[in-house]
């Protein structure tokens, strides 16, 4: 199914498309100018934590109301049995696809491996064939804005993964779709949980990958072409296993390692977190055999706090200001 198939089988993709054109979520910073124009006032934080639930569209961020924290709204939003977020998962993808339990199953599956699966794993996980229109409701998902491909470092593109991306399905799947249609749940109580703080880093890491421009540009590499992964190394031959938040591979012959830590205060790095740095340092260089420069990135909500475990270590520090 082609683009304009996409759009007049149904009607137009459900709240984020007209009829013709493709309706792109809002960034960031489109997302706080379009609260300021409403005159609500959110702090960055506090944009951060709506835009992790529900993602940049529009006609979710309509229902944000002024005076309100962020977990207020998101209690109203997504937790009381008449908010519009407590049963809009049910209708979204039916309103854009047929069969769309192929579609929802396919989300599914991607919300339960946060660093991607590949297409032998998302066939393994659903029962869809391969032969069953796999790869057009991949496409379709991509070109709607719920999911992302990436190749991994140095792979191939037969070993491309998918991964789920749409904020809002992320949040429903996790929090929402196992509560009971007529029960109250507190999002005060449950942000608290460590649930949350496993998704709250997840969310945030998909957001960074969302804003790569905004951190390229802080990064002052606007002008360099770069390509964007995710890096895993599993244990073999004795050589530990790593994961990699975001590795920036550049033009200038260089690579950033990106850690990504979503944190409610400025990071203090302790020694055991700059042991486990350059840990992974010493264990993508090996693994991948580069011989480019490798400086680290630190992002993180607030930024962080220089000491003596962090000089040296961390070769750049961004906070949530960058992605604006």
């Amino acid at each position: 199914m082609d683009d304009s198939k996409i759009i007049n089988d149904k009607g137009g993709l459900h709240n984020r498309v007209t009829s013709r054109i493709h309706l792109q979520a809002f960034t960031l910073a489109e997302t706080e100018t379009y609260f300021k124009q409403k005159n609500i006032a959110f702090d960055r934080y506090q944009l951060l934590l709506l835009y992790m639930t529900m993602g940049g569209v529009p006609h979710y961020l309509d229902q944000v109301q002024g005076g309100k924290s962020a977990v207020q709204n998101i209690d109203a939003i997504c937790f009381k049995p008449d908010g519009l977020l407590r049963t809009e998962f049910n209708n979204l993808y039916s309103s854009l696809f047929s069969n769309p339990e192929k579609y929802e199953a396919i989300i599914a599956s991607l919300a339960s491996k946060w660093k991607g699966m590949s297409r032998n794993e998302i066939i393994a996980s659903t029962s869809i064939s391969d032969g069953g229109g796999l790869t057009m409701m991949l496409k379709e998902l991509e070109q709607s804005g719920f999911i992302s491909s990436y190749i991994p470092f140095e792979k191939k593109k037969k070993d491309t993964l998918y991964r789920l991306t749409d904020c809002y399905s992320l949040f429903y799947l996790k929090f929402i779709k196992d509560i009971s249609p007529k029960e109250t749940i507190s999002w005060a109580n449950l942000s608290q949980t460590q649930s949350w703080i496993s998704w709250s880093g997840y969310a945030f890491e998909n957001i960074c990958f969302m804003h790569i421009d905004n951190i390229k540009m802080a990064l002052g590499i606007s002008g360099i072409h770069t390509n964007q992964y995710s890096f895993l190394s599993k244990t073999k031959d004795e050589i530990e296993g790593t994961q990699i938040d975001m590795l920036i591979d550049r033009q200038d012959n260089v690579i950033s390692l990106c850690e990504i830590k979503f944190y409610k205060e400025e990071l203090i790095l302790t020694k055991a977190d700059a042991d486990a740095i350059l840990r992974k340092k010493s264990i993508f260089r090996h693994v991948s055999g580069t011989k480019k420069q490798i400086f680290v990135v630190l992002i993180s909500t607030f930024g962080l706090i220089q000491n003596k475990h962090s000089l040296g270590i961390i070769d750049n520090a961004l906070d949530v200001n960058a992605l604006f």
